[in-house]
C-alpha cells in the first residue's frame, strides 16, 4: 500500500518514512497551484479549471469557489454539484473532504482533517480523518470543522462554531465546542 492510500486510511504518516518526499512534493504542488489561483483575478470558470487541476477531477460548472482559497494538499477534496464556497476558506484535506451537492460554506471556514499524535516524540507526524459535509448543509462564517466530523444533511453550523463531533441531519449547532441549539431547522 502506498503512502497516499495509508493517508486516506488515517494512518500516522511519519516525516522520516522513505516515501514521505512524495507527500512533500504533493504539498508543494498544492502550494504552487493555490499560489497561481490566489495571486490574480480569475472568473468562476477559470477558478474551477485551476481547482480541477489541483483535485485531479473536473469540478461541476454549478459549483463556485470564491478566492482566496487555501489548501495544503487538494487531491483528497471532492466538491458536489451546486456547492458554494465563500472567500478565505482553508481546507487541510490529507484526511479527505467530501462536500455534497447544494452545500454552502461561509467565508473563512476551516475544514481541518489533519491532526498530530499525542505522544511528544511522535507529535511532528500527521494522521488524518475525513470530513463530510452532507447535502444542503450550511456552514456559517468562521466555522471550524475538526478531523472525522460529518455535518448532516440540511444541518446549520452557526458562525464561529467549532464542530468537534458529528452534527445530526437538520440540526442547528453553535458555540465552542458546537452544541445543538435546535433539533430540526426544517420545523416552523
Amino acid at each position: 500500500m502506498d503512502i497516499f492510500e495509508r493517508m486516506r486510511r488515517g494512518e500516522l504518516i511519519r516525516l522520516d518514512e522513505p516515501d514521505y518526499p512524495q507527500v512533500l512534493a504533493a504539498i508543494n504542488r498544492a502550494f504552487e497551484i493555490t499560489g497561481k489561483l490566489n495571486t490574480a483575478y480569475h472568473n468562476d470558470d477559470e477558478v474551477r479549471a485551476i481547482l480541477s487541476e489541483l483535485t485531479g477531477y473536473n469540478i461541476d460548472t454549478t459549483t463556485t469557489v470564491k478566492l482566496p482559497f487555501y489548501t495544503d494538499f487538494g487531491q483528497f477534496t471532492r466538491f458536489g454539484k451546486n456547492v458554494f464556497v465563500n472567500f478565505g476558506c482553508s481546507f487541510m484535506d490529507r484526511g479527505g473532504i467530501i462536500i455534497e451537492d447544494n452545500a454552502l460554506i461561509g467565508p473563512n471556514v476551516s475544514l481541518i482533517t489533519e491532526n498530530h499524535a499525542m505522544e511528544p516524540e511522535l507529535r511532528v507526524n500527521v494522521y488524518g480523518k475525513p470530513i463530510v459535509i452532507k447535502s444542503r448543509a450550511w456552514l456559517g462564517a468562521g466555522v471550524t470543522v475538526l478531523p472525522g466530523v460529518t455535518i448532516g444533511e440540511n444541518a446549520v453550523v452557526g458562525a464561529g462554531a467549532v464542530a468537534t463531533k458529528d452534527v445530526p441531519p437538520s440540526a442547528m449547532v453553535a458555540g465552542i465546542p458546537a452544541r445543538i441549539i435546535k433539533e430540526n431547522v426544517l420545523e416552523k
